[in-house]
């Protein structure tokens, strides 16, 4: 990946204010794929009897993770937009845990890109606390256009 896109990729997580108030940063970039996370913030709360937080922050993070894998892709020439999201909820983040977000850009036409995403919290990667399909608006980079 070029160093200029990388710059702007990691820009990403602070220029968006959801991502900046969330708090979201990248910790994997490669071309289409992507690994965002979030601190366990109280603020976050759904549950104050159980502490877990709330599934609109989780979709927040992998809305922004999928459109961050689309913009990395190879063949992507411009900004994207979420079309469709379907998220899938399989178990609560455990309480303090920063929750990560992985999302792969699989496949992509000439105006649309789809993506796969996992959550997870803390270093339990093989438990999801969610997971999610998406299709993402696309421009495909004209041939010869560096």
């Amino acid at each position: 990946m070029e160093p200029a896109l990388k710059e702007m990729v990691e820009h990403f997580a602070t220029a968006l204010p959801h991502c900046k108030a969330l708090n979201m940063r990248m910790d994997l970039i490669k071309d289409a794929h992507v690994i965002m996370s979030m601190p366990y913030d109280e603020r976050l709360i759904g549950d104050p009897a159980t502490g877990v937080i709330h599934g609109g922050a989780i979709s927040a993070l992998m809305d922004s993770c999928g459109g961050a894998s689309v913009f990395t892709h190879p063949e992507n020439s411009s900004a994207s937009v979420t079309l469709d999201l379907r998220i899938d909820y399989m178990r609560s983040a455990k309480p303090g845990e920063r929750i990560f977000a992985e999302a792969h850009c699989f496949h992509v036409t000439r105006t649309v890109a789809f993506v796969r995403v996992v959550a997870w919290a803390g270093d339990q990667k093989d438990e999801p606390t969610a997971t999610a399909t998406g299709a993402f608006s696309f421009t495909r980079k004209k041939r010869g256009a560096e």
